[in-house]
């Protein structure tokens, strides 16, 4: 029994420390798109504004779990930082429907994976599933609010957006391994 619930802590750890690297990437994604965006899609800076702030608030959900159980972050949250905001450059350069298309990839994974998480952890470990609990509604949200925006737009979806997902759960894959 104390095994299982030491391979549930080790987990628990992992995803947490994962879930804290890829909230940075998600802050520095859209500090990314804010820096084309005010010329290339600046109805969406407000929104850009929000979303940045709640995956500051998530970021600090995972800090300050990973800190009361004594564990170190992810070595893949500078990594994280780097390129989301080298995407988030790249996809503010080329506007609205770049911007909304790379949300929707990033959320469908994410969100995936806290599904996922969620069912693994209910029961072993209480305390990761609240904390992971606590950012899925605003997650779904950016989807959600991401997603009408690129419907219609056949070329980011088709293009950026499959090139994206795999370089999330490419990221979320290391990031596990580290």
């Amino acid at each position: 029994m104390r095994q299982l619930k030491n391979k549930a802590r080790t987990f628990a750890e992992r995803v947490l420390k994962v879930n804290h690297a890829g909230e940075n990437g998600a802050v520095h994604i859209h500090a990314g798109q804010r820096v084309f965006g005010r010329l290339t899609a600046p109805a969406m800076m407000a929104e850009l504004c929000e979303f940045r702030m709640h995956e500051e608030k998530h970021r600090e959900i995972f800090a300050s779990e990973l800190r009361r159980r004594g564990v170190r972050r992810c070595r893949s949250y500078l990594l994280c930082g780097i390129g989301g905001y080298v995407l988030g450059l790249f996809t503010g350069l080329f506007g609205r429907a770049a911007i909304a298309a790379t949300t929707v990839a990033v959320e469908r994974v994410v969100l995936a994976h806290l599904r996922e998480q969620l069912r693994v952890l209910g029961e072993s470990d209480a305390e990761a599933a609240a904390a992971i609990s606590q950012i899925v509604a605003d997650e779904q949200e950016h989807h959600d609010r991401s997603a009408a925006q690129a419907a219609g737009d056949r070329f980011w979806n088709a293009i950026l957006a499959p090139v994206v997902a795999l370089s999330t759960e490419s990221v979320i894959w290391l990031g596990m391994r580290l």
